[in-house]
């Protein structure tokens, strides 16, 4: 069997029976078995498809499943980037749909991006209290406002900043990159959801 045959009857959801040795069944979109072929090199023939167990007795290394297809895996989390642009409020009603809400930056690793996203931070409550959308309050030593932020002041728009929005094209210090901005701006997205445990 080739590759490119392999991977037109992959396309569609698709349950593989494999072998007595696994006594192991599984349903996999075409995205996480292409992942799972490249990881295991093997674009030719592949005995996976026919019936080979790897590791555990599970079909798939489990390193490949703990974030669903088009979204990022890193330090426990997984990550959605959204190029297109929505106002905050639509941003997060697309998180949620996704299983996710706007990212909600723990660390300092989290807050690493040139482009400009929303994240999951807002004073919309009462103007000067930092809540991130779990309800937590805003770690006032884990900031990461630029200068002179935030402001309560959309220049833009001309209308009270109660959203935040990090990165800034061609910025030289992305630890100090948040600015509050009009929520109906429309920005990226980054979503951020917990991986999936086996």
């Amino acid at each position: 069997m080739n590759y490119r045959n392999t991977e037109l009857r992959l396309r569609l959801f698709f349950i593989i029976s494999v072998s007595s040795d696994c006594r192991h069944s599984t349903r996999q979109t075409n995205q996480e078995v292409k992942l799972h072929l490249e990881a295991t090199g093997c674009p030719g023939s592949c005995p996976s498809l026919c019936g080979h167990c790897f590791g555990s007795n599970r079909f798939i290394d489990e390193r490949l499943l703990k974030c669903e297809a088009g979204w990022e895996q890193h330090g426990g989390k997984c990550y959605y980037f959204s190029t297109n642009k929505s106002s905050w409020e639509e941003s997060r009603r697309l998180c949620k749909g996704l299983g996710g809400d706007l990212v909600k930056i723990d660390s300092r690793e989290e807050q690493n991006d040139e482009d400009k996203f929303w994240i999951g931070l807002t004073d919309s409550e009462e103007e000067g209290r930092w809540l991130w959308v779990d309800g937590s309050p805003l770690n006032t030593s884990l900031s990461f406002w630029t200068d002179g932020q935030p402001d309560n002041w959309s220049k833009s728009s001309f209308k009270q900043a109660d959203c935040v929005r990090m990165g800034q094209i061609g910025g030289s210090d992305v630890l100090k990159s948040w600015f509050d901005t009009s929520c109906d701006a429309h920005q990226k997205i980054i979503c951020e959801k917990a991986e999936k445990t086996r």
